[in-house]
């Protein structure tokens, strides 16, 4: 059996499963841990007329929204969305011209506008991916650049002024392989906050983090679009073309969210595993700078190193010669790479850990700088944070692996395995895989007898280790620079495919909420929106929530029940010296 490797650093070694079921066992366990709440600069600003500095509120005029409140005026055309009981929604809005053909990695150009008035009443068709789970969306689209808007009902948006309501942009996670903006619907959050909500589509896998010499050697990387940073050929400007995405999303914000009544000078970007990890990167790309007032990340720490472009070069050379695409003139392999299908590539690619691991990579024009060392040393962007983990974050992994039957014997193989629990000799087994000549100091402290079994034993200690230990040490750096939040979900209940988005996001796929699940919907709902609002989560509503302070460790444990919303030793609760004294 093969080591259960951690989704939260990009590009990080996984080994392979057994052959006889790797793909369906990684896309398994790869979507599981998406899902669950459980992983040169400025590259596009001149090109999307958006100067990364703020802009002013109130720029674009509504218009017609005056006389049908389910039509708005984006700088692109006009738009028609749905008006329900208690918000409007406007879904499959396009930010960016579809990168397929020539603009296949290439930076995200500028959307053809259009006359008369567009229909946005259904979202637009996800980025092309495989399929992991039921829950996921198989695509080949690569016209897949839109965004979803939802606001309160418009006479809450009178009531409240246009151009007041902070906005809040949503990244969905998904190992940068799966996932789509219009799974999480808005409702909730924008008529419970008082907020704008936008999600995003933004390219995944090898369309969208494919880094390889023939597509630097592009000139710099666009065709119809000025980047503005100033790079040439033969600089490192692939590999990032999904963030590229993302920072064109939110331009497209910034120019366009007082039509929607939002407030362009209020922006909050929050992310969930993946979606977290692009919000660190943002953090630290310049090219972002500007583009965003506040963040918060669910379930990432901004403290595992992001791949340097040179492994992320030899991934993409060896997709390309898997692809047959290896010609010496870069300009013949590039124009090779474009002709396959989006199919093959992501066919080619396969899940995570079979040779092509997807995220975002540094040492080149759109993340120069590591988001683990930008933090380390302040040269982060200066915005107030939110960040936080999941009490039991490995759990995921191990339902994946388990009800895969990965770790089951040899003679129960089949097309269709039977779950196999973890046992106690496999937990050994994956301790030693993991921690070497340390695993028994593991044991030790994990043992079996005092977790009730070797799966809850093993999702504990790897939970503290590969979560919380890097996320206590993102909160202390975090703190020294900026107003930062901590806290940890423990609902030991949550909905599974879902988990802590479910609790802010209507999720189609997940479990209904009990009574118990809804008030904390409320409360973390009323948090998240505060910290929009203002950079601080507090209000009379909520118990209190102070700032992190790195001398206690204390974090606010967000629960169900009665006197489930308080304060933690999180430090304390999961062993956090323990580790810090093996070292990792």
């Amino acid at each position: 059996m093969n080591p259960i490797a951690s989704p939260t650093t990009a590009r990080h070694p996984v080994p392979a499963p057994p052959r006889r079921r790797s793909t369906r066992i990684l896309a398994a366990i790869a979507a599981a841990t998406a899902v669950v709440g459980v992983g040169a600069c400025g590259t596009s600003s001149v090109a999307f007329g958006e100067p990364s500095e703020k802009v002013a509120a109130g720029r674009l005029k509504v218009g017609s929204e005056r006389r049908d409140p389910a039509v708005v005026r984006t700088d692109s055309g006009a738009v028609r969305g749905v008006v329900a009981a208690d918000h409007r929604s406007f879904l499959g809005v396009p930010y960016a011209a579809p990168p397929e053909g020539v603009l296949r990695w290439r930076s995200p150009t500028p959307v053809e506008p259009w006359s008369g008035t567009r229909d946005a009443t259904a979202p637009g068709p996800g980025c092309a991916q495989l399929q992991g789970l039921p829950t996921d969306h198989p695509s080949e689209a690569e016209d897949c650049l839109y965004l979803n808007v939802t606001t309160p009902g418009p006479k809450r948006v009178k009531e409240i002024g246009k151009g007041k309501l902070p906005v809040m942009v949503w990244i969905h996670g998904g190992h940068f392989t799966f996932g789509q903006g219009d799974v999480y619907g808005g409702g909730a959050l924008a008529t419970g906050g008082d907020v704008i909500v936008v999600s995003m589509n933004y390219r995944l896998g090898p369309l969208g983090f494919l880094a390889h010499p023939a597509l630097d050697a592009d000139g710099d990387g666009d065709a119809g679009a000025d980047t503005g940073a100033g790079v040439g050929a033969g600089e490192h400007t692939s590999g990032n073309f999904g963030l590229e995405d993302q920072q064109a999303a939110l331009r497209w914000v910034r120019r366009n969210a007082a039509a929607f009544g939002g407030d362009p000078n209020n922006v909050t970007l929050f992310g969930q595993s993946a979606g977290a990890t692009s919000v660190c990167a943002h953090l630290a790309a310049p090219g972002s700078a500007g583009l965003f007032d506040r963040a918060i990340m669910q379930s990432n720490s901004c403290t595992a190193p992001t791949p340097a472009y040179d492994t992320a070069e030899q991934e993409g050379l060896a997709l390309a010669a898997k692809l047959g695409c290896t010609d010496p003139d870069p300009a013949v392999t590039a124009a090779c790479l474009r002709k396959k299908s989006a199919a093959t590539l992501i066919a080619a690619a396969g899940f995570p850990g079979q040779g092509f691991n997807p995220g975002p990579v540094t040492g080149g024009s759109v993340l120069p700088v590591d988001p683990a060392r930008a933090l380390a040393t302040g040269r982060i962007h200066k915005v107030p944070v939110m960040i936080g983990t999941t009490h039991d974050e490995y759990r995921a992994q191990l339902w994946g692996m388990e009800r895969t039957g990965m770790n089951c014997p040899d003679e129960q193989a089949g097309p269709e395995p039977e779950p196999c629990p973890l046992t106690d000799a496999q937990y050994t087994e994956q301790l030693r895989a993991v921690f070497g000549d340390r695993a028994n100091a593991v044991a030790a402290r994990y043992p079996v007898e005092e977790y009730g079994s070797a799966s809850e034993a093993l999702a504990a200690a790897m939970t503290d280790y590969e979560y919380v230990r890097p996320a206590l040490d993102a909160d202390a750096l975090f703190a020294r620079d900026v107003a930062t939040y901590a806290y940890e979900f423990a609902d030991p209940k949550a909905p599974f495919f879902a988990g802590e988005p479910e609790t802010l996001f209507t999720v189609g796929y997940a479990d209904p909420l009990d009574a118990g699940q809804r008030r904390l919907s409320g409360q973390m709902i009323e948090y998240w929106a505060r910290f929009a609002h203002t950079g601080n989560p507090n209000s009379a509503k909520t118990p209190a929530w102070p700032r992190f302070d790195s001398r206690s460790r204390y974090v606010q444990s967000l629960a169900p029940g009665n006197g489930g919303i308080r304060r933690t030793d999180l430090a304390r609760d999961h062993h956090y010296d323990f580790w810090a004294t093996l070292g990792r």
